[in-house]
């Protein structure tokens, strides 16, 4: 029986929930040369035992998996020299993002790539943005208003993105639906498709009985908040997808 931070997949609460809010998922080709990997906030402050005030305080099955299936995607995509961007939550001390306490402070490690991807910081096709906000779409904007996702995608004339990391219902979901936003707008031509990868994705636990003993603390059940996340970006355009895989590139 698979589980997640003591929470059984086969739970009668979680059971109701995926009843309710039924989500399919599928298995999405995508064409190799006009596909771009981002990558959201796979960083200490969010993924490494004991880093930080918001990272998991034992290992995590699930977001070890989101790590394991990132590495994994990160790698193809260098061996054919696609285009990657990598957003990381990069805070001033002085500048808190509520209702969340203190992290991934600019210029400590937690705000760094976790062990198993930091050698992407030397990869020719990849771009880290450092961000002051949840949403990677937002924190992209310059101060002469230029966007540096924007501009990736129009670079490299990328027409599929795929979507991994953390928090599935945070980060995740504000960026997708941000750069859904855009695309239907006409502000990221010639951007199709946005894919989020389920298995490529995590979220935090916190378990009620926590919550309540803990001041400020929202309860976040991490199987639960996770479904609901790629719920919602479904809901917003995005696909699903269980697996992925890539077409042969087109010959010129």
């Amino acid at each position: 029986m698979r589980m997640y931070s003591g929470v059984s997949l086969t739970h009668p609460l979680f059971e109701l929930l995926k009843s309710e809010i039924p989500l399919e998922q599928e298995s999405v080709v995508l064409p190799q040369d006009v596909t771009g990997l981002v990558l959201v906030d796979i960083s200490n402050g969010f993924c490494t035992v004991g880093a930080g005030n918001l990272a998991p305080r034992e290992p995590n099955s699930q977001i070890s998996e989101m790590i394991k299936e990132s590495e994994k995607l990160a790698r193809l995509f260098c061996e054919k020299k696609r285009p990657i961007i990598g957003f990381l939550d990069s805070h001033h001390p002085d500048k808190p993002e509520e209702p969340y306490p203190p992290h991934c402070i600019a210029g400590t490690d937690e705000a760094n790539l976790v062990p198993a991807l930091r050698w992407l910081e030397n990869e020719p096709n990849v771009t880290i943005r450092r961000k002051e906000c949840f949403d990677g779409y937002l924190g992209s904007t310059e101060d002469d208003g230029s966007n540096v996702f924007v501009d990736w995608v129009k670079k490299n004339q990328i027409k599929a993105i795929l979507v991994v990391g953390i928090c599935t219902d945070i980060c995740v979901l504000d960026f997708v639906c941000s750069a859904l936003s855009a695309r239907n707008l006409g502000f990221l031509a010639p951007l199709k498709d946005v894919v989020v990868y389920s298995h490529g994705c995590a979220t935090f636990d916190v378990p009620l009985q926590v919550a309540k003993n803990t001041k400020g603390a929202l309860a976040h059940p991490q199987e639960f908040m996770h479904h609901v996340g790629l719920y919602m970006a479904k809901q917003r355009g995005a696909k699903i997808a269980s697996e992925v895989s890539f077409d042969a590139p087109k010959k010129l």
